[in-house]
């Protein structure tokens, strides 16, 4: 994935958050509604999750060192994980005590009646807005797989978590909507805690979805099915037919670190194996561009004679 994309998507969902943060804290001010304040606090939440996505590429960028001779890519998953257990506590978990706390004391909204119901409206528009432009850079990468394949199989973070928080955005919107309409409608408080619960408990699961999938960046992934096949047909074309074993990981979302044995015939001379691991090399690379650190062990494979 290129990071462009990715920067985009980041872009246009913290300029949105930032702007229906405010007006939700403002409504949230002017009626005491609970699900305006846990929608407040949940744009407050992705606003610095966004920022988090945003410092984690730009750490990710820093070149290798003797201390960290693979570089620094990992920075972007382990700003990702970071956004996870920030939606976790900030979000989630406050949603859920607002919730709590309300339902022990359900208040009903008795002024400024419409204001949640237009910031609601407007904030589901703009995050509208979002989640199209995170769908859109998304596509130009997921090809025929599904969202939920497409989320669990990316190895570039940001992408999948800017779909989920927006996704999870949006629903949540509509949550405190039917809080906010219910207290209105009925006036019993009741609703709005209710919508608030729905919320948090929203949250907590993307948050594990999030904790999951970064959590197996983090240990390192093998590259995609589809490049380790780009990569053993760049072998085959230069003519490493017997592949002993093939190990690939992921150093970070652009670059893949390949490994690979390869039976030879003990009868080649030094420079023809060199000449052919430097050709595989090139070939792999023209495959699969994130393929940065490849190193082909020439071997010769041994045959157990027949019992």
């Amino acid at each position: 994935m290129s990071a462009e994309g990715g920067t985009k998507a980041i872009v246009a969902a913290l300029s949105a958050n930032l702007g229906i943060g405010v007006t939700k804290f403002a409504a949230w001010g002017l009626t005491g509604a609970s699900s305006m304040l846990a929608e407040a606090i949940h744009s407050v939440a992705d606003s610095g999750n966004q920022l988090l996505l945003l410092i984690g590429g730009r750490k990710a960028r820093k070149e290798a060192t003797p201390e960290h001779p693979f570089g620094y890519s990992r920075y972007r998953y382990y700003f990702a994980f970071l956004v996870a257990v920030v939606l976790f506590t900030l979000g989630g978990l406050f949603a859920l005590y607002e919730a709590w706390h309300k339902f022990q004391h359900p208040e009903p909204i008795e002024s400024w009646k419409w204001v949640p119901i237009v910031v609601l409206l407007i904030a589901i528009a703009l995050e509208g807005m979002s989640f199209r432009t995170a769908m859109k850079e998304s596509n130009k990468i997921r090809g025929n797989v599904g969202w939920a394949k497409f989320i669990q199989r990316s190895r570039s973070p940001e992408l999948p978590v800017i779909l989920l928080e927006d996704f999870g955005a949006l629903v949540g919107l509509v949550f405190a909507l039917f809080g906010v309409s219910m207290t209105l409608i009925t006036g019993n408080g009741l609703w709005d805690a209710a919508g608030t619960a729905m919320i948090g408990l929203l949250l907590v699961c993307i948050a594990l979805v999030l904790a999951r999938e970064t959590r197996e960046m983090l240990l390192g992934e093998s590259a995609t099915p589809e490049d380790v096949d780009r990569i053993r047909a760049g072998l085959g074309e230069a003519g490493y037919t017997d592949i002993i074993h093939l190990r690939t990981m992921h150093l970070g979302p652009d670059d893949v670190l390949v490994t690979v044995k390869v039976g030879v015939d003990p009868g080649r001379s030094i420079e023809e194996i060199a000449a052919q691991t430097d050709d595989a090399e090139r070939r792999i690379r023209e495959k699969v561009p994130a393929a940065r650190l490849i190193f082909v062990e020439p071997d010769v494979r041994h045959v157990e004679p027949p019992a």
